[in-house]
């Protein structure tokens, strides 16, 4: 029998997520499956979450049993899509491949197809398109514009597409968790800003504008700034360090338009005269390098700015995937950044889990030149040099000998120029004083006692070469 849809496909994934809690090492290899489809002749379109970590990739055509072998060849975990190639073109034969149609409309009715788990064949479910607005992807933390259909996206389902009529209307990504039968599909738009810049970059990053925001939904603050009864916008209240915006705007500017576009008090734009929603949405449809226009207000002048877009810089980095973690290792003392890969090992809700101030750092932390990551000391490597010191574990890095310490390459590089002594003050105030001879005299040992390869990760060894 043949499919209805034979450019939809079932990919299989093996994939190998790095430890982070023991950040030297890997943890076992997993299985799983998920749907793709056949574009631009021998591409293969699917979910940037399907593919994550993938360390073996093979694709099976709808009705066949042989399965070929693919490796990724672009990916976007901001927007999770990914983009495969196939190790044997002739996999692509007797495949004619789906064309991309344009952004949909409220009520439009769609078809999720794809290879949902619990069974072989491709699975059908329609529903129609309820929502258009920016939402939060689950993959990335990220917030992009997203459809939102009354159709079931299941487990396995995942990363295949969404038709409207012959033409795909969306990469099927998410489910709501609290709700039946509703999911969410990245939109045409963002694929097309996705495919354009695969053809030219393994990893694509989406721009940010690299700056915090409030609503000036309060007439007294509007006031305050100085805008009119005919004027609306947002108020800039931080500008983090090394992001768009930093070095162009200010604390205390109000943003009243971007491209082109008034920004309601709400901090919502109508988006292509149809959809009002986050003025975030114009990043889907931008590079980094690209400039975008900003009509600002700054001390009582209005006036537009030319912002030349770069990727999101946080203080704490949320979800990667694809890399290594990065550590260090001295004396026995464990040294990584705080990254939301480092938090979720405290569990599902590592949320309420973690330290607290772990937690306040990864939401409203904000990155500064002096302080551009948070170093912690995640657990001690029992041996004779760190005795008293085992309980010091789970805490931030205040200082070393005195002085404040930018990120984790900085950390490093104060730790091996060091004379004499090291001495770190943590969070809660506790000293750690290490002799630096006696270190180096049992870094050795404690690596080859604890099966560590190296006392650095493969990124700071590479830095320090």
């Amino acid at each position: 029998m043949t499919s209805s849809y034979p450019h939809v496909v079932k990919i299989y994934a093996t994939t190998q997520s790095p430890d982070y809690d023991c950040p030297w090492q890997a943890r076992t290899p997993s299985t799983s499956t998920g749907s793709g489809v056949v574009i631009s002749g021998t591409e293969i379109l699917t979910g940037a979450h399907v593919v994550a970590n993938a360390t073996f990739l093979r694709v099976q055509k709808s009705a066949h049993p042989n399965k070929g072998i693919a490796r990724v060849k672009s990916i976007c975990h901001d927007c999770d899509l990914a983009l495969l190639e196939m190790e044997d073109t002739a996999f692509f034969e007797g495949i004619q491949p789906a064309e991309l149609g344009e952004l949909s409309e409220l009520r439009d009715k769609v078809s999720v197809v794809g290879f949902p788990i619990g069974g072989e064949e491709i699975s059908i479910t329609e529903g129609v398109v309820s929502r258009i607005e920016v939402q939060q992807y689950s993959h990335s933390q990220c917030s992009f514009l997203a459809v939102t259909v009354d159709a079931a996206i299941n487990r396995g389902n995942s990363g295949g597409p969404v038709f409207k009529g012959d033409k795909i209307a969306g990469i099927a990504f998410q489910k709501l968790s609290d709700a039946d039968n509703i999911g969410e599909m990245v939109p045409t738009p963002l694929i097309r800003n996705f495919l354009k810049r695969a053809r030219e970059t393994k990893v694509v990053e989406m721009p940010a504008f690299g700056f915090v925001t409030q609503t000036l939904e309060n007439p007294r603050l509007r006031k305050h700034i100085g805008l009119n009864d005919e004027e609306s916008g947002v108020l800039i209240t931080a500008v983090p360090y090394n992001n768009s915006s930093h070095g162009v705007l200010e604390e205390g500017d109000a943003i009243l338009e971007v491209d082109g576009l008034p920004i309601a008090n709400n901090g919502t734009v109508l988006f292509r005269n149809l959809y009002r929603t986050q003025f975030s949405v114009v990043l889907g449809e931008y590079a980094l390098g690209d400039t975008i226009p900003l009509k600002i207000l700054r001390g009582g002048e209005r006036f537009t700015v030319n912002l030349v877009l770069k990727p999101k810089r946080y203080l704490v980095p949320r979800a990667k995937y694809d890399c290594l973690p990065t550590y260090f290792v001295y004396g026995g003392l464990v040294f990584q950044p705080l990254s939301r890969n480092l938090l979720v090992t405290w569990g599902d809700e590592w949320w309420n889990q973690a330290p607290a101030d772990f937690i306040q750092c990864y939401y409203s932390g904000i990155p500064t030149k002096e302080r551009q990551e948070v170093v912690l000391l995640t657990q001690i490597l029992a041996d004779q040099i760190n005795v008293g010191y085992e309980n010091l574990y789970n805490e931030r890095i205040v200082s070393v000998n005195g002085q404040t310490i930018a990120n984790m390459k900085d950390f490093v590089e104060s730790l091996e120029n060091a004379q004499d002594f090291i001495e770190l003050k943590t969070s809660h105030e506790a000293r750690i004083v290490l002799d630096v001879e006696a270190v180096q005299a049992a870094n050795d040992r404690i690596l080859k006692r604890y099966h560590i390869k190296s006392a650095y990760s493969t990124d700071l060894r590479e830095k320090s070469a």
